[in-house]
């Protein structure tokens, strides 16, 4: 009987990562179907684009899931979320954690407010003892409903596997997957993602990440055995290796309507859901409409998916960046494109339009983006940009950090300590940057591609080959 893997894409960079990438034929190379289970919105239209023998899509059902989530012990299954997000163990950096936290502790509601002390303090001792941490990833099976039963009873997967160990709604099918007792996997498919979240959602039987550095994060964060974390790069950027996205400079140039004789300073939007991005962008427009740096340069703005987010802060602050740019004719903007229903902005739509980007800039700048490693691929120089917008979003209720506070966070750390580009906390800063790499490209060179090897391990484009044989081992051993 052919073996079937289950494939959770619940995410649009899940998309780029299984379907874009070599994983998906590696699997049906080795003689495995493929279920991938995504939007049930999108099922035909996805169907329609990757469909070819062997590939089978069907929905995951996130209205059943959200609905389960809400009316089922709502309260204490997002606390249980809550303190598996806050309760990784010390063992690695706890910054971006501790951010999260302090947000909670300022935003939740008066009720919630009052339990915030008990929260903090089950997070104290969930840091410090495995037990604890084993015993909540326990608690939480309690709430495995019966949401897949149908299709595991149909296809009888030999392996499940998920774009996170749970974190998101896909705990769900783990949970059912693994009562069933068939075998599950995840995939690390965010940079920042064993940093920033910690314990699974479900108990779930192997991962395959990035890098060692990844890997140590999974099993001093986060309690995975070793032997059970496979190191098999980033499928997603074995494109960027390969060069099989970037359009030719000519052509990108005159899509966005630059100007081939000035310098291209990109910015690509980050971290909004903390502060403010619009100080950084309105400095770099301004410096760049003065002619205020070493050569005459142009400005292209990437929005960041968050942007999108209807009647938010994030939305607002991408209308007044269209605003600005009116009357600024060597500044202009990009916009993501959206893979369509739940699954967002996070999407491989524009992988050429990203690639193109960081290819073409003479200086890429951010707020310690994934994009940092993604245009290192690309070797272009990289500037961090943290200017402090006063008052931070200046709302009430809102909690906002300072950029310039985050630089212990574990991957800007890593950015910052691989000296693979430069960080800007003022003005001064910004254009003494941008303009020591305008005058040299070649500055830092040597440290980013440390930095790539570090971040990515694999730099020949094989990770969707190794991960891929990794899983259908998985799959086929099952």
């Amino acid at each position: 009987m052919t073996k079937r893997v289950f494939i959770s894409a619940d995410h649009g960079l899940a998309i780029v990562y299984f379907l874009q990438s070599d994983v998906l034929p590696t699997l049906l190379d080795a003689g495995l179907e493929v279920v991938l289970l995504t939007d049930d919105g999108l099922r035909e239209q996805i169907s329609q684009r990757f469909g070819r023998p062997g590939l089978t899509v069907e929905g995951l059902r996130f209205p059943q899931a959200r609905q389960y989530f809400e009316r089922n012990d709502h309260t204490l299954q997002y606390w249980l979320h809550f303190l598996r997000w806050m309760g990784g163990s010390q063992r690695i950096n706890t910054n971006a954690m501790d951010g999260h936290l302090r947000q909670m502790d300022y935003e939740s509601s008066a009720k919630a407010k009052r339990l915030m002390p008990l929260i903090r303090g089950l997070t104290w001792g969930l840091r410090r003892s495995r037990w604890m941490r084993q015993g909540l990833v326990r608690a939480q099976m309690r709430f495995t409903p019966d949401l897949y039963g149908d299709l595991l009873d149909q296809y009888q997967p030999s392996l499940v596997v998920a774009s996170t160990p749970g974190w998101r709604l896909d705990r769900y099918l783990l949970r059912q997957a693994g009562q069933r007792g068939v075998r599950t996997a995840a995939a690390i498919i965010g940079w920042d993602n064993p940093s920033s979240y910690r314990l699974p959602g479900a108990r779930v039987d192997y991962a395959t990440c990035w890098s060692e550095i990844q890997k140590r994060e999974l099993v001093l964060g986060s309690d995975w055995a070793p032997e059970r974390v496979h190191v098999g790069g980033i499928p997603t950027y074995d494109g960027y290796f390969r060069k099989e996205w970037v359009i030719p400079r000519e052509e990108y140039f005159r899509m966005h309507g630059l100007d081939p004789q000035r310098k291209l300073i990109s910015y690509a939007c980050s971290f909004v859901t903390f502060s403010p991005n619009f100080r950084n962008m309105e400095t770099l427009a301004r410096l760049v409409s003065a002619d205020a740096l070493a050569q005459p340069s142009q400005l292209l703005i990437r929005l960041h998916p968050n942007h999108f987010m209807p009647g938010s802060l994030y939305e607002q602050e991408a209308q007044r960046v269209r605003q600005m740019i009116q009357s600024m004719p060597h500044v202009h903007l990009v916009e993501p494109v959206a893979l369509g229903g739940e699954l967002g902005y996070y999407s491989g739509e524009d992988m050429p339009e990203k690639a193109s980007m960081m290819a073409h800039s003479d200086v890429f700048t951010t707020v310690y983006s994934t994009m940092v490693v993604e245009t290192a691929i690309h070797d272009r120089p990289i500037v961090s940009v943290c200017l402090d917008t006063p008052g931070g979003w200046n709302t009430p209720g809102k909690f906002s950090l300072a950029l310039t506070e985050i630089a212990e966070w574990p991957t800007h750390q890593r950015f910052r300590e691989a000296q693979a580009g430069r960080v800007a906390f003022d003005e001064g800063q910004l254009r003494a940057a941008l303009d020591a790499y305008l005058r040299d490209p070649q500055l830092d060179g040597a440290e980013r591609r440390k930095f790539v090897q570090d971040e990515v391990t694999y730099t020949d484009g094989s990770a969707g080959k190794r991960t891929g044989a990794a899983l259908a081992k998985l799959a086929l051993e099952a």
